[in-house]
């Protein structure tokens, strides 16, 4: 929802509560006109304006709370989105500043061929950060508009785990022992771009947010109510309890903007939030058990793969 929808409703509410007040007011008035009748045989037109003037005043009190109410909400979101355009402006600068050197480089002096190497090796990964940075954006763009209608199939959770951590640790150049897989084969009824979404996202945030010596565990199992449980935890500092919620907004990050170590553009978690409920699924967070961390665990409909299948698989 956008800022101009999210001012649509405070403004149509203040011109509301003006109207009261205008009514209100010449209520009033009337009020005091039948009071000095009333002796006279009006105490019915008293009471009667007394009790709409009365419920009017009431109707401004609650009018004004949600008018406050909504305006911290819009002011919090243009905040979110200043801090969206923060990082995006600093994610395409980076790479794009990076390309622009080696380039020039390349065009001013004579390098070796081990040096031309590394530097179109440089310029790959820079290109990669941008597609994914702008495949990101379009992901949440495509969250705002009418839903697809692409179809839907059986698609082999354990599989799509197993791709989504050898991409991200393939972007972040990490062994891909970093992400530890404890897998059970399991079935998801979704189209397949969906749930790639949600968990390479999560994956990306685990890795990302990790420790200075990374420890990602990824583990997935059917359970007995007909849904399927992927947890993904990782070893980082973690989430403060009371921020937990707020995380899944769009273009949410914790912290001021322009001093994070981090890059990112707020937008992960809550596609994330929003392609699992859509799903029919349920995603929750807490600490991990033993040792610093945050755990995400994500709960879907979902079936037990066939029997010809590996009862579990541990990478």
């Amino acid at each position: 929802m956008s800022l101009r929808r999210h001012l649509g409703l405070p403004i149509t509410l203040a011109i509301v509560m003006i109207v009261l007040l205008v009514v209100l007011t010449v209520g009033w008035v009337l009020l005091a006109v039948s009071k000095a009748v009333s002796d006279q045989g009006y105490a019915g037109l008293y009471w009667t304006l007394l009790s709409v003037g009365t419920t009017f005043m009431v109707l401004l009190v609650v009018g004004v709370v949600l008018y406050l109410v909504l305006s911290i909400k819009a002011i919090n979101l243009s905040r979110r989105q200043s801090n969206f355009i923060d990082s995006v402006t600093h994610e395409l600068k980076s790479p794009i500043a990076s390309m622009k050197l080696y380039l020039q480089t390349l065009n001013l002096r004579q390098v070796s061929q081990q040096q031309q190497a590394d530097f179109y090796r440089f310029m790959l990964e820079d290109i990669h950060r941008l597609d994914h940075l702008i495949n990101q954006v379009l992901d949440a763009g495509r969250l705002e508009s009418s839903r697809r209608n692409g179809e839907a199939e059986d698609v082999a959770l354990a599989g799509l785990l197993r791709e989504c951590a050898a991409l991200v640790c393939l972007r972040y150049r990490m062994p891909t022992e970093t992400v530890r897989l404890d897998l059970q084969p399991c079935l998801v009824r979704a189209e397949r771009i969906d749930l790639e979404m949600i968990f390479r996202n999560l994956i990306d945030n685990a890795v990302k947010y990790a420790g200075s010596q990374p420890e990602v565990e990824v583990t997935l199992r059917w359970q007995a109510d007909g849904r399927t449980l992927t947890r993904v935890a990782d070893n980082g500092r973690g989430i403060p309890p009371k921020l937990r919620r707020k995380i899944f907004g769009r273009f949410v990050r914790l912290g001021p903007e322009l001093e994070r170590e981090k890059p990112g553009t707020g937008l992960g978690l809550y596609i994330v939030r929003t392609l699992v409920k859509r799903l029919g699924g349920r995603v929750r967070v807490h600490d991990r058990e033993a040792g610093p961390g945050t755990v995400f665990e994500i709960q879907l409909p979902g079936t037990p793969a066939g029997e010809t299948e590996n009862a579990t698989e541990v990478y």
